[in-house]
């Protein structure tokens, strides 16, 4: 496809162009968030990690870029079902309902807040999963300073927003004593049942609190807007050039087009360039697939990922999927992971060849891309599979990975004599997440513990048609020169090639029992290969005599 270019490119020039129109100094890029519950690695999608690669792209252009990511800690919590249930006591969680999320406690008593307590799964993981060049600020912190000014103006030309909002509002317009200011309840807390009834000064209204019944007088900084409103405020008081948002954002006439008329109409502003992208789906270990939601509890943090898995693979599964397109994510899908990364690298380094023009620029440029901090290393990085990672990291003791699991991998052929520094850099971290992941997500087959070379009273049972494969096995063994894993495998298959292929599966069932006493076991040649030659010869010296 003559001339195809990455998404993300394209999308660049469109940015590019409108940002030259803004003619700024500073440009400002801005994502944003609501802290409602689990913060799930889809939030890192839109909101951070395809606005930072933007931002640097179009850095490398020439323009100075700013990025934020607003924090929405106003925003009532709900009280649904999971939230509740995230606390010791649900029912005694309820008189949280309508709180502002930064006044509800900590449910488990470890943070200030629940905002604190969420965040901390995925805070301060975006510095793995970027350049850590953002700058996260709070709505709660913009309504007590930078806000003010816009909280004023809003108040005074209640009148234009309510004829704005209406449009958008259908059967349950504003009528014409709206005061677009919603006020934390001094007696009750909650911020989603109160009515501003009156304005005092510049600085005071007086609400009534419909939960409670409370009539009191407070701060206009002491709540929140309208989220129409706030929406636009937080583009007036951070100056954003550039912002994401979800797909349920983008409905014509939805929120951001009536956000959109508010600020042209209203505040003379204009608004940022918008990009809407579709959500992401967690897919379960039985091949189902929910969207992943914060305050439903649904997902799995940036925090979970990267016990099992590098930052650049979440980052390249993001870059090569176009935004409006969903792609569903399983922590118990790692290996494939790392599969599909390993074969963009060899693409991108001249290794292998892309299936076409399309799939090799897709994949080149997301692998080049992936990378949060450095550009990709000069040479290309030895690609050793996870799965044989999670292998080794269960026959080795940890003390033993660093010089032990290299000689057994460069002796099974997965490395050579000499590797890169990256590589066995790569390697040591990747046998540390596969050692977590193995134990956490890994499927039954994959998972052992080591049996003792066994003893003639152990192979007893084993009938006579398989104890004579298991001679052959180690004489093929003994005699080969090289201990790769190709060498075994064709060892092994000769071993067993007299044998009917129903009986080839029951022969295993004792291959597996000899090493792991159980019936079934990750891959045989590539267990034994890391295995070693010494270990292996041991357990079946059982069978020379």
């Amino acid at each position: 496809m003559k001339g195809f270019r990455h998404w993300i490119d394209e999308l660049a020039d469109q940015v590019y162009e409108d940002l030259l129109k803004r003619g700024k100094e500073v440009y400002v890029f801005n994502g944003g968030l609501s802290v409602s519950g689990l913060q799930h690695v889809g939030r890192l999608r839109g909101e951070i990690i395809i606005t930072e690669t933007l931002r640097k792209i179009l850095s490398a252009r020439g323009l100075r870029i700013k990025q934020y990511l607003t924090l929405y800690t106003q925003d009532a919590w709900k009280g649904k079902q999971a939230q509740l249930n995230a606390f010791p006591n649900p029912d005694e969680a309820k008189k949280f309902k309508g709180w502002p999320l930064i006044k509800v406690p900590d449910p488990l008593g470890c943070h200030a807040n629940w905002v604190e307590h969420y965040w901390s799964d995925f805070g301060p993981f975006i510095k793995d999963f970027t350049d850590g060049n953002i700058e996260v600020v709070t709505t709660t912190e913009m309504y007590r300073k930078i806000l003010v000014p816009f909280i004023k103006e809003t108040i005074a030309r209640r009148m234009d927003v309510r004829r704005v909002v209406n449009k958008y509002r259908g059967r349950k317009p504003y009528d014409e004593s709206w005061i677009p200011v919603e006020p934390v309840c001094g007696n009750c807390g909650r911020i989603d049942t109160t009515e501003t009834v009156k304005i005092n000064d510049d600085d005071t209204v007086e609400y009534v609190c419909e939960h409670c019944g409370f009539r009191g007088r407070t701060s206009i900084t002491d709540g929140k807007l309208m989220w129409r409103i706030e929406w636009v405020a937080v583009w007036w008081g951070l100056g954003v050039d550039f912002e994401p948002y979800g797909k349920d954002h983008a409905m014509p006439g939805g929120s951001r087009d009536s956000c959109v008329d508010l600020a042209i109409n209203v505040y003379g502003l204009k608004p940022p360039f918008g990009l809407p992208y579709e959500w992401v789906a967690l897919r379960r270990p039985d091949g189902s697939e929910v969207d992943m939601g914060s305050s439903d509890f649904l997902g799995f943090t940036p925090k979970d990922w990267v016990e099992v898995a590098h930052p650049h693979i979440y980052r390249f599964i993001v870059l090569k999927t176009p935004p409006m397109k969903k792609y569903s994510v399983s922590l118990y899908e790692i290996p494939q992971y790392y599969s599909q990364y390993y074969k963009a690298e060899r693409i991108y380094y001249g290794l292998e060849k892309a299936r076409d023009a399309e799939e090799e620029v897709v994949l080149k440029r997301s692998y080049e891309l992936s990378y949060p901090k450095e550009p990709p290393p000069s040479q290309p990085p030895e690609q050793v599979p996870y799965t044989h990672l999670a292998i080794i990291s269960q026959i080795l003791p940890r003390d033993k990975w660093r010089v032990e699991a290299v000689k057994r991998l460069q002796i099974s052929g997965h490395l050579p004599p000499n590797p890169t520094d990256f590589g066995i850099r790569r390697v040591m971290e990747t046998l540390e997440k596969a050692s977590v992941w193995v134990r956490k997500y890994g499927p039954e087959n994959l998972v052992f513990n080591l049996s003792s070379p066994p003893t003639p009273s152990q192979i007893g049972d084993i009938p006579e048609k398989y104890i004579t494969v298991f001679k052959k096995l180690l004489k093929n063994l003994e005699e080969l020169e090289d201990w790769s894993e190709e060498s075994i495998r064709n060892a092994m298959v000769d071993s067993t090639k007299d044998l009917p292929s129903h009986e080839v599966n029951e022969y295993y069932k004792f291959f597996y029992k000899l090493f792991i006493g159980k019936e079934s076991g990750p891959r045989a040649a590539p267990f034994i290969s890391l295995l070693g030659r010494e270990t292996v010869l041991a357990y079946l010296q059982v069978f020379k005599h």
